[in-house]
């Protein structure tokens, strides 16, 4: 079984989608319900490392603790950022997979069939009604 892990959020659709793209591709991930259990600052920092982005790409803006804390404006350092989102988890952008392919934001949810190992196994349908993968496994073009 392909090792996969998600930093999940049931409130957010794109993480639910993501979670069941997963899942149509076979596999059971490790589900990480980050707001109640965040990463440590170093495995913050080896998620940004290994997505290959910078934290403020991570960080998520449409948030209330976002405004209050003023991260919009350019003066903080990546460590500021770090500590605003270890302090306040919902700021940690999401979904985030890991897998042997690498580990992606996955915004939209289907970004993460291009590190999913496994090919998806049926049809499959966004929350939204959006078909993504056909009845034979193919990803449906738009």
């Amino acid at each position: 079984m392909t090792d996969i892990t998600i930093y999940h959020n049931p409130a957010c659709g794109t993480s639910r989608n993501t979670l069941a793209l997963i899942r149509n591709s076979g596999t059971e991930p490790t589900v990480i319900l980050y707001l109640e259990t965040p990463p440590s600052r170093d495995e913050l920092k080896k998620l940004i490392a290994d997505m290959g982005i910078s934290v403020r790409t991570l960080l998520r803006k449409n948030t209330e603790p976002y405004e209050q804390l003023g991260l919009a404006e350019d003066r903080f350092s990546d460590d500021e950022l770090l500590d605003a989102m270890l302090a306040h988890p919902i700021l940690i952008n999401r979904p985030v997979v890991v897998t042997p392919l690498g580990t992606k934001l996955c915004r939209p949810s289907e970004a993460v069939l291009d590190i999913l190992p496994d090919a998806q196994q049926g049809a499959f349908t966004k929350e939204d009604g959006e078909a993504v993968i056909d009845e034979h496994g193919h990803r449906v073009s738009h």
